[in-house]
């Protein structure tokens, strides 16, 4: 057995953009040597032929991100004595104007087979670069279809505790359940569930002791949050689960879906994901104790929430995306509050993310300061890494804070609605 590392890069006079618009199709084809190509489990995996080749090979996207205008793929089938092979591409701007693309491919293979696959790899890579090179047609985008948001209708699950949702109506597929974050309510995800809810269908929960619903007799726990989500597909009779979480509503749905993965049809995590479950003890402890400083002193969060908007909203927030901000954070009781702080500061363990083999997709927004983009980055690529069939997109969220979803809503709403499209097909 052997290793071989290829890389290849080259200038194009091209923009980043216009190179990006040829090759984000991961089943495009655009490279010269293709014979055929097909798409196959919603543009997951592609299977194509060479020029002067009867061979069909086959290679899974496992990585995708617009916001770094890069992907990266498995090899399935067809390359002879390859026991491995991780490819990717990436385009940047090049500082004297235009792109920068390269190509790369980690390979193990027989030793006998290791140095013919990477030097043909290297050639293919040459070619394919040759051909971005040229002088192209701007590529059109297809026109997306307007459609209505569909009605929503609240929801009361009357089993206590209480749960009280918004429902769409009823369709094919998994359900897409939105979970908010420990200072909004189900109202934070008004310019999402309509929308969704056009795909698969889509309902937005008050977590325990929010909104119209009510808390438990006892302390609140992740895993009491986890059989809520339980009930609410058992309600609604859904077999398979999306889960949309925002920062707190992120870390309960990483902690279902990896107690759950079967359950799981996909996962998209905004602003978080592993919560308080990678902090030691003090550092768990002074996050509790600074945020219950103005509970012990008899403030509600109606009184700080001014405070804590100006911390976790963008720089450029529309008045009326602060104002949403606040009003669902002056609703949270004290009671609340101080129940979602316990728990957010008890985790279970840290995460195990070699179980996350649903597609996943991270976003967090470009001004968020309590989930910055290069730690949500950080956290995809160790599930990238961990996954036996990793399918992780990672996206920023140009010019929003850590309630991404509210301050952005349309930036917000194309990559979930492409995710949904093809995991709830």
């Amino acid at each position: 057995m052997a290793v071989e590392t290829v890389k290849r890069s080259r200038h194009v006079a091209a923009g980043p953009a216009l190179i990006w618009a040829r090759i984000r199709d991961f089943c495009a084809p655009w490279h010269p040597l293709i014979a055929t190509i097909q798409a196959d489990d919603g543009g997951q995996v592609r299977a194509f032929t060479v020029q002067g080749e009867d061979t069909v090979y086959r290679e899974r996207l496992t990585w995708f991100s617009d916001t770094d205008m890069a992907f990266g793929y498995r090899h399935l089938q067809g390359i002879n004595g390859a026991l491995s092979y991780a490819g990717g591409m990436t385009i940047s701007a090049a500082e004297r104007g235009g792109s920068v693309i390269t190509m790369s491919a980690e390979i193990e293979a027989l030793a006998a087979r290791a140095g013919d696959i990477a030097e043909g790899t290297a050639a293919i890579f040459d070619i394919g670069l040759a051909a971005l090179a040229e002088p192209s047609e701007q590529i059109e985008v297809p026109a997306t279809t307007l459609v209505e948001q569909v009605p929503t209708t609240p929801l009361t699950v009357d089993t206590l505790p209480r749960l009280a949702l918004d429902v769409t109506p009823t369709r094919p597929g998994p359900l897409c359940l939105f979970l908010h974050g420990i200072g909004g309510n189900r109202s934070n995800w008004q310019e999402q569930i309509g929308w969704a809810g056009t795909i698969t269908r889509a309902a937005a929960l008050d977590l325990r002791g929010y909104g119209g619903s009510t808390l438990g007799a006892a302390q609140s726990t992740v895993e009491d949050y986890c059989d809520d989500i339980l009930r609410v597909a058992d309600v609604l009779g859904a077999e398979k689960l999306v889960l949309c979480g925002l920062s707190y509503g992120a870390w309960i749905a990483t902690t279902f879906a990896e107690k759950y993965p079967d359950k799981m049809a996909g996962l998209i995590l905004s602003g978080g994901c592993t919560g308080m479950s990678e902090a030691g003890p003090n550092e768990r402890d002074a996050f509790r104790v600074s945020r219950e400083i103005p509970l012990d002193a008899e403030q509600s969060p109606a009184d700080f929430a001014p405070a804590v908007i100006d911390v976790i909203a963008g720089p450029n927030a529309s008045g009326e995306a602060r104002s949403a901000m606040l009003e669902s954070m002056s609703d949270i009781s004290t009671e609340t509050y101080r129940d979602a702080l316990r728990c957010f500061t008890n985790p279970l363990r840290k995460f195990d993310f070699s179980k996350f083999n649903m597609p996943v997709l991270m976003m967090t927004g470009e001004h968020d300061r309590l989930a910055p983009p290069a730690e949500i980055k950080s956290v995809a690529t160790r599930i990238h890494e961990a996954a036996a069939h990793p399918d992780v997109r990672f996206e920023v969220i140009k010019d929003a804070g850590h309630i991404c979803n509210v301050e952005a809503p349309e930036r917000y709403n194309a990559p979930m609605m492409e995710f949904l499209r093809r995991v709830a097909g």
